[in-house]
């Protein structure tokens, strides 16, 4: 199957993406915070897609990944924007199965509203809505608390590699765009996987998910052994099969 690999310009950034073609609905991966398209789990869906002729595209968001801009100037908000200037841009019509990794589970809820009409499923991984608000900031020491307060960024430590760099603007949009407040306004098919033993994002984020969205056809798959990335050969086999069954007519 013919996969197109280009780039679109939105507001004066290279934003990458990967579009495989094939049947609808088509599968958009959204991927977590300083992750990318290559990502293991992207392109294991990539697999699956391309195996049964199914659509699906992947992107970077600005800062990401190949795609341009610098990393530091990012904001849920603005990788929400870039994700939706890509789907509008490369696929726009048809419907769509969203697929959120982490903070992409935050992005993809903040894309309800816009495509609710188009989304035929809702498939969260290890999804970290609200995160900055709800697992960073209560974390902070109080000499990371006054450097955002003085509009100094700030480091944390980084299992998967270096210290992970967040801005104060960071945190002042993160905190405009909260999804676990109120409602979430979508009423199809919402599967949600999450490991137990989950390090960075609580299994327990995506029962609060469950609880939030107005649909009746939820269901959450918790993997007790599994970790953050659920990246190991059955946890992809895992979301491969919940994937399939949101694919099927």
């Amino acid at each position: 199957m013919h996969e197109q690999i280009g780039t679109i310009d939105h507001e004066g950034t290279a934003l990458a993406y990967a579009h495989l073609a094939g049947e609808g609905p088509t599968v958009v991966f959204l991927p977590g915070f300083a992750s990318d398209m290559q990502g293991s789990k992207a392109l294991h869906l990539r697999t699956v897609c391309a195996a049964r002729g199914q659509a699906m595209l992947r992107l970077d968001y600005s800062g990401h990944g190949t795609s341009g801009g610098e990393f530091s100037e990012g904001t849920i908000s603005r990788w929400a924007g870039d994700a939706r200037a890509v789907i509008d841009r490369v696929v726009p019509h048809g419907k769509l199965i969203l697929v959120g990794s982490s903070m992409g589970g935050w992005i993809m809820l903040l894309l309800v509203p816009a495509l609710a009409s188009r989304i035929a499923g809702l498939l969260g991984v290890a999804a970290a809505p609200d995160f900055t608000e709800d697992l960073i900031r209560p974390s902070l020491t109080t000499e990371a608390i006054a450097r955002l307060a003085s509009n100094r960024d700030i480091a944390l430590p980084n299992p998967y590699g270096p210290p992970t760099v967040l801005t104060p603007g960071l945190f002042e949009d993160g905190a405009k765009h909260l999804v676990l407040r109120s409602t979430i306004d979508f009423t199809g098919p919402t599967r949600l996987i999450h490991g137990q033993c989950d390090l960075e994002v609580p299994w327990q984020t995506s029962l609060r998910i469950a609880e939030r969205i107005a649909s009746t056809d939820t269901r959450v798959l918790l993997i007790k052994d599994g970790e953050h990335r659920l990246s190991r050969p059955s946890d992809l086999a895992a979301i491969e099969d919940v994937l399939l069954s949101l694919t099927r007519p």
